[in-house]
């Protein structure tokens, strides 16, 4: 089966290789543009750009597929399939309609929920135990094409998105191979998805990490670990900006409750109020142009005053 492989960051690495490995015939590698990173702004690969590059497969990076160039260049390979994974661009109608087995997209949620650009970010911010991949048909709606194959996943109880991002990566380049085996095959029946279950997961910004301190500690706490790598869970501490790293919900009793977003210092352990009378335990934390430090760094560095608090800048 002749592929054609689209994506992007890490997320999609795995797919890739696995695919490789299992000799599919990967013609073509389709990822973004190099993009300005690191102190120096340096021009850098983009990850899949990497392995491809690795495994001396052709990369063609367009900034558009709108591009004429664009579709001259992907529809001469006369792929058979082409395999979409965290991509981060449109696929336009020509493209949907060129390889005879379509465009198969690898989605980080048990869809019909979680469509969209953030699903497992989501799926951790919303307390869900279960998550998982889907290979679907990609069509002309956003996450809304026929399911081919899914696999479960349980959510582990102090998961981040990192960690869960590349449990998921690996599961999904499993089942990818699967789903192109039974394609080819003619073993898949295709399902729709129920429209009327659908949740949706909309990208991120950077105001998406503030924290409302009325929140529940436990809520908080999901805000958190879901919010990593970016744009990071952060409030301020006298007037600067405090990116919280790692917290969890604190087990009752303390010593006294606290209003939310105050702030108490006790046996080295660092603790802010929430809503509900509740309190969230920071673990690591990293005030704006200092480096990541433990609770316990912070305290001894802060020297808390009665009554501060974390909150507006």
């Amino acid at each position: 089966m002749r592929l054609i492989f689209c994506g992007t960051p890490q997320f999609a690495v795995p797919a890739l290789e696995r695919l490789l490995a299992e000799e599919f015939v990967v013609s073509l590698v389709v990822t973004n543009p190099d993009e300005p990173r690191g102190r120096g702004y340096a021009l850098a690969p983009s990850p899949v750009k990497e392995a491809a590059q690795k495994a001396r497969v052709r990369v063609f990076q367009p900034a558009r597929l709108k591009d004429p160039g664009a579709r001259v260049e992907i529809s001469s390979v006369q792929p058979d399939a082409i395999i979409v994974v965290a991509y981060g661009h449109i696929i336009p109608d020509w493209m949907i309609d060129l390889p005879r087995y379509g465009c198969v997209n690898l989605h980080a949620s048990l869809l019909p929920r979680y469509r969209g650009a953030a699903p497992i970010q989501w799926a951790i911010i919303r307390g869900e135990s279960i998550t998982g991949v889907t290979t679907m048909k990609i069509d002309r709606g956003l996450d809304t094409g026929d399911i081919l194959l899914q696999e479960e996943l349980e959510i582990q109880r102090e998961e981040t998105t990192e960690g869960l991002s590349e449990r998921l990566s690996v599961l999904g380049a499993g089942l990818m191979v699967k789903t192109l085996r039974r394609l080819g095959s003619g073993e898949i029946r295709s399902q729709p998805q129920d429209h009327s279950q659908a949740t949706l997961a909309p990208g991120l910004k950077k105001e998406d990490g503030l924290i409302d301190w009325s929140l529940t500690a436990l809520e908080i706490e999901r805000r958190v670990r879901g919010l990593r790598p970016w744009p990071v869970a952060h409030s301020f501490f006298r007037g600067r900006n405090a990116q919280i790293w790692t917290a969890r919900a604190a087990l009752p009793p303390l010593s006294r409750s606290l209003q939310p977003g105050e702030l108490s210092a006790e046996s080295g352990k660092l603790f802010a109020g929430c809503g509900g009378a509740t309190m969230l335990e920071i673990a690591e934390l990293q005030l704006e142009g200092r480096k990541r430090v433990s609770a316990r760094d912070f305290v001894n560095g802060a020297r808390l005053a009665a009554g501060e608090r974390l909150g507006a800048a």
